[in-house]
């Protein structure tokens, strides 16, 4: 969509866009304008997120001296009917920005015939440039009983409320199902096949986010494979997993992946390359294999991220349009994962940048916050800044606790402007509140530096190998490099510093 409103309102070109007909859960034949972010994704998981949020507003408020005549009570149809009456309502909105820019709206499945031609169900439509911009879709393993399964679309759409879920996944959508699920009040079990969850994030983060959301009641099952479920006569569902079965479920979730969505597009018989997932191939501006065809978003597998995905679609018009060839900027890109509590993050953890810059300072915060003194809940805030010792610039801020993914918005402004340590130390902070903290860090809670002697051997084995490999060669023989941590005492003035347990009051 982005590609073609900027191109249409800003460079006067024809554009249109296929899609197909609305629906909340998708299909072969049923999408809607919007995609997956506004229809099946960030939106309607997002207005799961509020509704879940109340009952645990509900539990903390008892020390702020409210007091209900009866529980409050969910119901689960008025939520459903109202989610999807605002998903119509965005279907229009985004139908009119559309037109409204010049964008032609033609409905139906499209599929790529030849460099320069689309049929949509059996009408050709032809345009000097194509763009493939058709998004991911839930993948499934294939185990036996996963018929009985659900995923990511469907259950954000559910005619009832689970009274006890089973969710395979250990990713950011698992997480924020389990806790939108947790707060309607079903019993949630989530399993990994992993150790940890949420694989590439901070290595403390993740550690801290299972601690929050398991004392909120959620119970984590590491390092178990699905094998198979089952489903009884009382209806109910059994998940077998490598460590044995757990039963009684009402409803068993995957979020194990998403995959690119070209199945059936045509795109491999025009002469279009795709990796052995299923994701197209581009080049630095997002040209295919084919220099008429374009691909942006998910479906290219770069950075799977709503806004990422309008970055590209931007750069691609001035790309084509524009006579302005611009290459998308992955760098300091924010995101959020919206679990209960949620995580905000931008620019690099600490163990990419140990790998990349070799000698860092560690700033971390783990405090429980204002709110929670009064509320008696376990709540806590995790919060880290990254720096560079050796420029002093800040490579990476990352925070678990109550509104991080707003707060960590305006921090990407300061990570992507390249500020250093120093900027923040030098911003006042708004008291009080829990982002404060995040400028009033002053003592590194670690300082981690490279060994001297392993730092020789690899400038020596870089210099002997630099004719036969690539600089990317290089920079991967690195990544096991001996490195020295030094914890440093957190300045007694500044309690909120101090090594902390989960429990312990500040």
């Amino acid at each position: 969509m982005r590609a073609s409103r900027v191109a249409a309102s800003l460079y006067g070109a024809r554009a249109a866009v296929c899609e197909m007909p609305f629906a909340t859960v998708a299909s072969d034949s049923l999408g809607g304008v919007g995609g997956t972010c506004v229809l099946r994704g960030c939106v309607p998981k997002k207005l799961l997120v509020y509704a879940s949020k109340y009952s645990h507003e509900f539990e903390e408020n008892h020390g702020f001296g409210w007091r209900y005549g009866t529980e409050p009570k969910h119901n689960w149809s008025t939520l459903m009917t109202n989610k999807n009456l605002e998903l119509q309502r965005l279907v229009g909105v985004q139908t009119n920005m559309l037109k409204n820019s010049g964008v032609t709206i033609i409905e139906g499945r499209g599929k790529v015939v030849d460099p320069h031609t689309v049929s949509v169900d059996g009408k050709l439509y032809t345009a000097k440039n194509i763009l493939v911009a058709v998004g991911g879709r839930p993948s499934m393993p294939d185990i036996p009983g996963i018929v009985h399964v659900i995923d990511s679309d469907a259950a954000l759409d559910l005619p009832s409320r689970p009274e006890k879920i089973a969710i395979v996944g250990g990713g950011y959508i698992a997480l924020e199902f389990a806790g939108i699920f947790n707060g309607l009040k079903s019993g949630v079990h989530v399993f990994i096949r992993q150790k940890k969850v949420l694989r590439g994030f901070d290595e403390e983060v993740r550690d801290f986010v299972a601690d929050q959301m398991s004392l909120r009641g959620i119970t984590f099952h590491a390092e178990e494979t699905p094998q198979a479920v089952t489903k009884s006569d009382d209806g109910l569902l059994t998940l077998k997993t490598n460590k044995g079965s757990i039963n009684g479920f009402s409803h068993v979730m995957f979020a194990t992946g998403r995959k690119p969505n070209t199945k059936n597009l045509g795109l491999e018989e025009v002469g279009v390359k795709m990796d052995k997932h299923g994701a197209i191939v581009v080049d630095e501006f997002s040209r295919t294999s084919v220099d008429s065809i374009w691909a942006v978003g998910d479906v290219t597998n770069r950075v799977n991220l709503t806004p990422v995905a309008l970055m590209e679609g931007g750069a691609l018009a001035r790309t084509i349009f524009g006579n302005e060839p611009t290459k998308p900027d992955y760098s300091a890109v924010p995101s959020a994962v919206f679990s209960q509590p949620p995580i905000g993050q931008v620019g690099l953890t600490e163990e990419k940048a140990i790998e990349k810059y070799g000698d860092v300072d560690i700033y971390i915060s783990n405090f429980r916050p204002l709110r929670a003194t009064l509320s008696g809940l376990p709540d806590r805030v995790y919060m880290k800044v990254i720096v560079c010792a050796n420029t002093n610039k800040v490579l990476g801020v990352h925070m678990c606790g109550e509104d991080a993914p707003e707060i960590i918005q305006g921090i990407a402004i300061a990570v992507k402007a390249g500020l250093t340590k120093q900027n923040f130390d030098a911003t006042i902070g708004v008291h009080p509140s829990t982002a404060e903290e995040l400028v009033t860090m002053r003592s590194p809670t670690r300082k981690v530096r490279r060994d001297a002697a392993d730092e020789a051997k690899m400038k020596d084995e870089a210099t002997s190998q630099s004719v036969l490999q690539s600089d990317q060669s290089i920079s991967n023989r690195g990544n096991n490099r001996q490195v020295s941590v030094f914890q440093a005492a957190p300045e007694k003035s500044n309690p909120r510093l101090q090594p902390v347990k989960n429990g312990d009051e500040l």
